[in-house]
């Protein structure tokens, strides 16, 4: 990925719509009523449901990596005319400048994008150089959360997990005084079980504070014949991202396993998206997509649409 600093021209798209909210709010009286109208307590009541049950919709940026490396403005601004309304950078955003990362976020908010977390090698969350790096970039970009993406090297028996939690922990100490918080995004391998029975994922999730996130990839748990709705049901507040990873038996050749498009795997999603909005604690949801039988932005959008069509939204 280039460290140079682009130059794209920005729009004033982000400004013209803080000020739309910023006037709406404006017009409202503090009794909730609007000045000059009636507004009912039950209009109220059903607006306040409609606003605590929007959760942001965001692009795993891997998905688009080929068009991302190629152009990355342009793809940021492709992903924000489709509706999406974050995105997560993964690890390649490490070899930033600190002044590129600063003219990204200029982007980002040009076009109403927003970057919650962040996907990284698992120095990022290890005492030295790589964490202060990375500390300093997530806050540029206005992150709250440093995901660790894969695990160390060598890591493979119950001692080695526990001592990977306990830097875990470690890691969510440092990063606290910042404003960020540490987690991990589970992969199929984290589903089988180590000697005595426990899954990595148990033993991670045993082995760091509340706080710290468990990224749920549901595509992964499937792969693995795990059951997502019953693991974030387990982990009450935990669950604060979702990877909206789909999966179905099948080869690859014949497009499926992680081929299929969000909605057309085996995921019960309608119980999966209530589990994580009831119990998980999510914040936001992130689509991600290996690759399909369409182009990286037509699959893009193709599994937007679905999401749309799904949450009964335009």
């Amino acid at each position: 990925m280039p460290t140079e600093e682009p130059r794209s021209p920005l729009s004033r798209r982000a400004f013209c719509a803080t000020a739309a909210v910023a006037a709406a709010s404006l017009a409202v009286a503090p009794s909730g009523r609007a000045f000059g109208a009636t507004v009912s307590d039950a209009e109220l009541r059903r607006a306040t449901r409609r606003t605590a049950k929007t959760y942001p919709i965001g692009l795993e940026l891997y998905s688009v990596r080929r068009e991302l490396a190629r152009d990355l403005p342009g793809t940021l601004r492709a992903v924000s005319q489709m509706g999406y309304q974050d995105v997560e950078f993964y690890a390649p955003y490490l070899g930033w400048t600190i002044p590129y990362a600063k003219d990204v976020r200029t982007q980002l908010d040009d076009l109403g994008l927003r970057c919650y977390s962040t996907h990284n090698p698992s120095a990022s969350l290890m005492p030295g150089d790589t964490m202060a790096k990375a500390i300093e970039i997530n806050q540029v970009l206005g992150a709250r959360h440093i995901i660790m993406a894969s695990p160390p090297p060598n890591t493979s028996s119950l001692d080695d997990w526990k001592r990977v939690s306990g830097q875990l922990t470690e890691a969510s100490k440092q990063l606290a005084p910042h404003g960020l918080l540490a987690g991990f995004h589970n992969h199929r391998i984290e589903w089988n079980p180590l000697a005595g029975g426990q899954r990595v994922m148990d033993v991670i999730a045993a082995n760091t504070p509340a706080e710290f996130v468990l990224q749920l990839d549901v595509g992964t748990c499937l792969e693995a014949g795990q059951d997502p709705v019953a693991w974030i049901n387990a982990h009450p507040g935990r669950i604060r991202s979702v990877h909206l990873k789909d999966w179905a038996p099948g080869a690859e050749a014949d497009q499926k396993g992680y081929r299929v498009l969000f909605g057309e795997g085996v995921a019960p999603w309608k119980q999966i998206l209530a589990a994580a909005e009831s119990t998980g604690g999510v914040e936001f949801y992130l689509m991600e997509q290996e690759g399909s039988r369409f182009s990286e932005l037509e699959t893009a959008q193709r599994c937007l649409a679905t999401w749309r069509d799904m949450r009964g939204k335009a």
